[in-house]
Formats: structure tokens, C-alpha cells, sequence
């Protein structure tokens, strides 16, 4: 387990505007993206991590390009997924890659692999949602078989029998370090315990404290299973402004019309104001001025007795400049405030 607790950042690479309230394209959002791990880096930042989507209001399809591209202008920071959606990928090419990514990094490497919240992946590659469940089982069992980086051979029915062979290249470490995303099932809790990996959980609404039973069920399970203890992360969303309130009303527009887009393709009805705000006041949404942020973000870990926490920064389309100016005091107020909190 981490020795001293990480803070992070995530980001899913929303398309965003510029100051005319125009949506930037693709291949700018994605420039801004490494911009925003640069400046995580050098502001001392654990580790910065970049979720993958199939829909045009995320820009970034291929987090391993993007983190190599990170990786080529930072020196510390961790650079990760925040998910790599294992379900309609090949598990071999996943661990290639990122073994790829290790290596141009220095060891700055790590995958969080999920069935991500979105399902564009299952038609885009041919694949049939009705097979949601036994593909990530079958894929996650194959990809922790790799893991070993020896010779393996491995037998499911999503694929032809692989027969013993080695995958390269190999890790400087000899494993690439790897977390499973986690929505909050009990059986998905079970499933990153049995496979001996890391659970982040992704926290993105309601009190935190409620998740406290998951985290306990998972150290349960790995001591059932005579697993030795593992690090848990959480993963939510939030924006740092100077103020409480400013934080609050740049988010708003931005953060409504995301939720409420994706709420529409869901079922959802409309966010109000007073619901944000209430998420904001009680639930899992980190916003304010650096103190307020560094004091929930404070009370989760010690809630949740958690190693890691990583704030996904990125909100819709708010512009670039407002999320450099969230990770600059993320980085300078928050995270230094969140140790002496917890000191």
C-alpha cells in the first residue's frame, strides 16, 4: 500500500469552449489535455489520469496516446486511466500498450481498467451488450494472467484458446501496476478482490460516507481470500476557484448542461439549481475555494480510510483556462492543505 496518501487529477477530456462559448475541436481539446498533465506535473501532482469515450463531447478515444505524449514532456507524475474500458478491448493489446507507455515514462505507468458508465464501444467494435457481463470477467481474468509477464496460457469462451506464449514488452518492474473501476456493486467489489487488484472506486454522487460498506466488504474479501491488503482509491468530480462562490457559479452552467445531456439519453429529468447545490453541500460533488475543497476531501479519506484520491476536474464544456487555473490551486492550496488536515 502507498506509504503516504496520493491526490490526483482526472480528466475525461470534455470538449470545451473557448471565450465565445464556442466547442474547441478535437485535436485542440486534446493539446490542452497534455497541457493540463504538464502543469499537473509540475506542480507536484501524484498523478493525473485520462478516461476513454467513443462520443463526440469527449475528445479523447486513445488515453495511451495521450498519456505518451504527456509522458514525453513530464518526470514524475503518475499517468494513468481513469477507465480503460476492458470490455470492448483486447486485453493482450491493452497490456501492450501500456507496457509501451511504461516504458517511455520511466515507470510512470498504471491502467484502471472498467466497463466504463457508456456503452458506444459495443457496437463501434462488434460487439453484443448482452455479453456485458462475461467479457470484462473473462477479459479482467486474462488480463491479471499477464500480469505475471511470464508464459501464459489461458481458456475462456470470448476467444480461442491462447496457447502458452509470453507478451512483450516486458516492465522494467515486472508488472504493470493496474486498478479495477468500481460503480459501487457489491459483486464488483468481490470481483477486484478475487483478482487481486486495486479498487478505485468511483464516487460521483451522493454522500461518501454510504460507500464506507464497500470498502469494508473489499478488505473482507481479501483477507477471506488470503490476499495481502491493497490500496482503495475514490474518483469524483469537482472544480477549485478562488472563492466558494465563484466555484460554484462557473461550474453551474457547465456541469447542468453535461448532466443533463447525458440525462436525457439516461431517463434522467433536469438538474435544478438546488439539487447541484445540495450535491455540492452534503454529496460528492468537490467545489469551492481551496480550503472548502481540502476539508471534504480531507473527511472522505478519513471516512473511507482510503490511499488515493483523484478529482476529476474536467466538467463539460468549461474552458481550458478555468481548468489550469482548478489543477494550479489544486496542486499549490489543495493537496498541501489536505496533508496538514490530515497529518
Amino acid at each position: 500500500m502507498p506509504t503516504q496518501l496520493q491526490l490526483g487529477l482526472d480528466t475525461f477530456g470534455d470538449v470545451t469552449v473557448d471565450a465565445a462559448g464556442t466547442p474547441l475541436p478535437a485535436h485542440q481539446v486534446i493539446r490542452n489535455v497534455v497541457d493540463e498533465a504538464v502543469l499537473a506535473d509540475e506542480l507536484g501532482i501524484d498523478a493525473f489520469g485520462v478516461g476513454e469515450h467513443h462520443r463526440d463531447d469527449y475528445a479523447v478515444s486513445a488515453p495511451d496516446i495521450v498519456l505518451a505524449a504527456a509522458a514525453a514532456r513530464t518526470s514524475r507524475i503518475l499517468l494513468g486511466t481513469a477507465v480503460t474500458v476492458l470490455s470492448s478491448d483486447d486485453p493482450i493489446r491493452v497490456y501492450e500498450r501500456f507496457a509501451t507507455l511504461d516504458a517511455v515514462s520511466g515507470g510512470r505507468a498504471e491502467v484502471t481498467l472498467g466497463r466504463g458508465s457508456f456503452t458506444e464501444s459495443f457496437p463501434l467494435f462488434g460487439l453484443d451488450l448482452a455479453d456485458y457481463e462475461r467479457l470484462f470477467e473473462e477479459k479482467l481474468d486474462l488480463f491479471v494472467a499477464l500480469r505475471t509477464e511470464g508464459e501464459v496460457s489461458w481458456r475462456g469462451s470470448i476467444r480461442p484458446p491462447l496457447a502458452p506464449t509470453e507478451v512483450h514488452p516486458k516492465t522494467a518492474a515486472g508488472t504493470l501496476p493496474a486498478w479495477v473501476g468500481v460503480g459501487g456493486s457489491p459483486e464488483s467489489v468481490v470481483r477486484a478482490a478475487r483478482h487481486g487488484l486495486p479498487m478505485m472506486l468511483a464516487i460521483i454522487g451522493g454522500e461518501p460516507g454510504r460507500f464506507a460498506p464497500y470498502v469494508d466488504l473489499y478488505r473482507r474479501a481479501l483477507t477471506e481470500l488470503g490476499k495481502p491488503e491493497l490500496p482503495v482509491g475514490v474518483h469524483s468530480p469537482g472544480f477549485v476557484a478562488a472563492t466558494d462562490e465563484e466555484a460554484r457559479e462557473l461550474l453551474h452552467p457547465h456541469f447542468v448542461a453535461n448532466r443533463n445531456r447525458i440525462g436525457a439519453e439516461r431517463g434522467w429529468g433536469p438538474t435544478t439549481r438546488a439539487q447541484y447545490d445540495a450535491e455540492i453541500d452534503h454529496g460528492s460533488l468537490y467545489v469551492g475555494s481551496p480550503q472548502t475543497v481540502a476539508t471534504k476531501i480531507a473527511a472522505t479519506v478519513r471516512t473511507l480510510g482510503v490511499q488515493r484520491f483523484d478529482l476529476k476536474y474536467s466538467n463539460g464544456t468549461m474552458p481550458h483556462e478555468q481548468l489550469m487555473e482548478c489543477i494550479r490551486l489544486y496542486g499549490t492550496e489543495v493537496i498541501p492543505r489536505v496533508r496538514e488536515l490530515l497529518a
